[in-house]
């Protein structure tokens, strides 16, 4: 059997969602190690590196900042939430004699 050519076999892990790189590389009768690295080298990273999402995949500033502003915008409604039901407890705790 001819072994597979580094892009095929990235080609083939990317194919299969739930796949992981043991599962392929045991499948292709290749080194998990090596596939990994192949896979990192695909995606522009250095082989050894940590996983990052690849430069294409990452979101822009504008993105970021627009989901940051509805993060804080519903903090500041949970805090709201929060002290209303907490007064509102302080008022039904004091106001009953069980």
């Amino acid at each position: 059997m001819t072994p597979p050519s580094k892009a095929d076999a990235v080609a083939l892990y990317r194919s299969r969602p739930g796949a992981t790189v043991k599962s392929v590389a045991g499948d292709l009768g290749v080194n998990t190690e090596t596939l990994r690295n192949w896979i990192r080298a695909g995606d522009g990273r250095r082989p050894g590196s940590h996983s990052t999402q690849p430069a294409a995949s990452q979101a822009s500033g504008d993105d970021v900042q627009a989901e940051l502003a509805v993060a804080r915008k519903r903090i500041r409604e949970l805090e709201e939430e929060s002290d209303i039901l907490r007064m509102a407890a302080r008022y039904f705790a004091t106001g009953t004699r069980w």
